[in-house]
């Protein structure tokens, strides 16, 4: 049988799978065993070994297929208006997420900075000397490329979200 499945909805597809899946071996774990006193009349849980077993090789191998199928489509499908892959959108986003971290501390930092630090060891420590800390780049730069590194990310985030919503692939499961 064939599925049709956006980026979006494949993922919440594997979800669920996931879900039955975690669900079904905390329902093995509590069934699988069961203690009786000595006298006590034998009353097994409900539990079927090849059942469980059957139903886990099934979610498995459709979540194998759908993740496949997932993964060729980011790295086959074009993002609209771009020449990136969904794959390597991902990717660059990644790697835009980290500059614009580093460049949120550098935006932060003051062009100078007062800082105080003790010379010596214990009880024989000298006062305190007046030392000022500067940046060696300019902060003001370094906003504007954050302000610049966030549109990109969210361009690009953007056209992630109406490819995911939009362009549908096919599973047979």
């Amino acid at each position: 049988m064939k599925k049709t499945f956006t980026s979006a909805s494949a993922g919440k597809h594997l979800r669920r799978l996931e879900d039955e899946k975690s669900q079904l071996l905390r329902q093995e774990h509590d069934t699988c065993t069961y203690v009786l006193a000595q006298g006590e009349k034998d009353d097994a849980p409900d539990y079927d070994y090849a059942a469980t077993r059957g139903r886990v090789a099934a979610i498995d191998a459709e979540v194998c297929k759908v993740r496949h199928a997932l993964h060729a489509f980011n790295m086959a499908t074009t993002l609209p208006d771009s020449d990136l892959t969904i794959d390597e959108a991902l990717i660059v986003l990644a790697q835009l997420s980290a500059e614009q971290r580093r460049l949120d501390a550098m935006r932060s930092r003051q062009p100078r900075t007062r800082v105080s630090r003790r010379h010596g060891w214990g009880s024989d420590a000298s006062p305190s000397l007046v030392e000022y800390e500067y940046a060696n780049y300019d902060v003001a730069q370094a906003e504007c490329d954050y302000q610049a590194i966030t549109d990109r990310i969210c361009d690009l985030q953007l056209k992630l979200d109406l490819g995911n919503q939009t362009v549908t692939f096919e599973v047979d499961v």
